[in-house]
């Protein structure tokens, strides 16, 4: 007797995107098509720099739970990698595609023992008939796990930045920059095009004197100077005059249209313009840039945040002062200006100072110089 193996068959409609960002098989018109390719949108030297950017310093910022058992899986999320490559992969692919997932292996007891990151083409996620929730269709490159199919989703980290659909999936921020990047590429073309085309004749030759010479004997002419001109010698008459071609400023012009699109990316992740070596506006001062990138990074840090905190059940916090601050300068120049102003104790920015690591916590007992002159230190 033959056996059928039973599906479960639940109702469920799917909430993947018609234009998703990472679909490499959508078709094109004319070769163009409107979506941008994640994979070569890094290509692109100020996408890349932009998202290694602000990917690191997501990673290299602090997640903080108030349970042991969240902050551990936090601590050590991935079995195949450290922590920062797992978190700053996890970060660089919400940057791109506008969502990054992860699968949380568990114990019988619900507690996480190892997560999972999942490229967005492993997953498809659904939305439940009654709208009561979500599950996830996984697929794993492990032969042994294989196809996980009505997954649940608490058991998946599913970080989405801007949505169009109530916070189910979310969109990429490379949808905006689809026409800025084309006008990139075609700069590009057209300048290499440029200074192929302005290096391609060395200079003019000319026959004074109302010479009058045919096309073969021009050709003639121009061959047998180009031959004596790699042979490190040129000699020319009276009735000759050589001029070397020059690079025109249009092609130098060409070049600095590129950074008009440098500045259409960083305005679309909401950062600085100077963070991809641009000018900047050259009206702002370092310290304002840095706070501007400081409120880019809480946006998208408070994406993170929110998503770990529905799905570990604990009171989650990212400091982002360890990315933003790393030496801690910023931090200490503050505590100063508050203890100048009589806002902080000697002794409670001595306190802060030390809870932050700026400084030791085994200092020796102060001391200071005797007032008055005297070699003995009276007064």
């Amino acid at each position: 007797m033959p056996l059928f193996k039973i599906q479960n068959k639940m109702n469920y409609q799917s909430v993947s995107s018609d234009d998703d960002i990472l679909n490499f098989g959508l078709p094109t018109t004319n070769g163009n098509s409107p979506y941008v390719n994640a994979r070569d949108a890094l290509l692109n030297s100020d996408i890349y720099s932009l998202i290694f950017q602000l990917s690191s310093d997501l990673a290299s910022s602090t997640l903080k739970a108030d349970q042991p058992r969240a902050q551990g899986i936090l601590d050590n999320p991935s079995q195949t990698s450290n922590a920062h490559a797992f978190w700053q992969s996890m970060f660089a692919q919400a940057l791109l595609g506008g969502e990054s997932f992860a699968y949380r292996f568990r114990n019988m007891n619900g507690t996480d023992f190892r997560w999972e990151y999942l490229r967005p083409s492993q997953v498809s996620p659904f939305l439940l008939s009654d709208g009561s929730g979500m599950i996830y269709n996984l697929t794993f490159d492990e032969p042994d796990i294989g196809i996980m199919e009505n997954v649940p989703q608490q058991d998946v980290i599913h970080i989405r930045l801007m949505s169009r659909n109530g916070g189910m999936t979310g969109i990429s921020p490379l949808s905006a920059l689809s026409s800025e990047i084309d006008i990139k590429n075609n700069v590009n073309r057209l300048t290499l095009n440029a200074l192929k085309q302005s290096v391609t004749a060395g200079g003019i030759l000319k026959l004074k004197a109302g010479t009058k010479l045919d096309l073969k004997m021009k050709q003639a002419r121009a061959n047998r100077f180009i031959n004596d001109s790699q042979n490190g010698l040129v000699v020319l008459d009276d009735l000759e005059d050589y001029q070397p071609l020059e690079i025109k400023s249009n092609v130098a012009d060409l070049l600095n249209q590129v950074n008009w699109t440098g500045q259409q990316i960083a305005k679309v992740y909401g950062v600085p313009d100077s963070v991809i070596n641009g000018t900047g506006d050259q009206q702002s001062s370092i310290q304002m840039e840095n706070t501007v990138y400081t409120k880019a990074l809480a946006r998208y840090s408070d994406a993170i945040v929110a998503e770990l905190n529905n799905k570990l059940s604990a009171n989650i916090t990212m400091d982002l002062r360890s990315a933003v601050d790393p030496t801690g300068d910023v931090f200490a120049s503050a505590i100063s200006d508050l203890s100048a102003h009589n806002a902080l104790a000697p002794n409670q920015a001595t306190a802060l100072l030390q809870q932050s690591g700026f400084i030791g916590t085994d200092l020796p007992e102060p001391v200071y110089p005797a007032k008055g002159g005297d070699n003995n230190g009276s007064n």
